[in-house]
């Protein structure tokens, strides 16, 4: 099968079982970078339950798929509780965090252009 230049060199061309990509680890956030190009990124992301990402800003706009679980994503001030199969866009420079309710997946997509 083909592989993607910028891409996880063990993923290539085909059906992914994203889930299955990255596994959850107690007390942890664990991350698998997908794809990395220059005009943005894919990444999965396996939170434990209670594991947050704290308040901060990217410059570039952000689609957030929950996988599997539950999440609050919190937009400027504003709280979303999310579960499988929501998705939610974070705008660029506007603050937000995230937090595990449960354990759970997301897949992040970043476009930096």
């Amino acid at each position: 099968m083909k592989k993607s230049k910028g891409s996880d060199p063990q993923l290539t061309a085909g059906p992914l079982d994203l889930p299955g990509l990255a596994d959850y680890q107690e007390g942890a956030i664990v991350s698998r970078t997908i794809i990395d190009k220059d005009a943005g990124t894919v990444t999965l992301f396996a939170f434990d339950k209670g594991q947050k990402l704290s308040p901060h800003s990217a410059p570039f706009d952000a689609f957030v798929q929950i996988i599997e679980g539950r999440a609050l994503v919190i937009i400027d001030k504003e709280e979303y509780p999310l579960s499988a199969p929501a998705a939610i866009l974070m705008p660029a420079d506007i603050p937000h965090a995230v937090q595990a309710l449960e354990r759970f997946k997301m897949l992040l997509t970043m476009v930096k252009s």
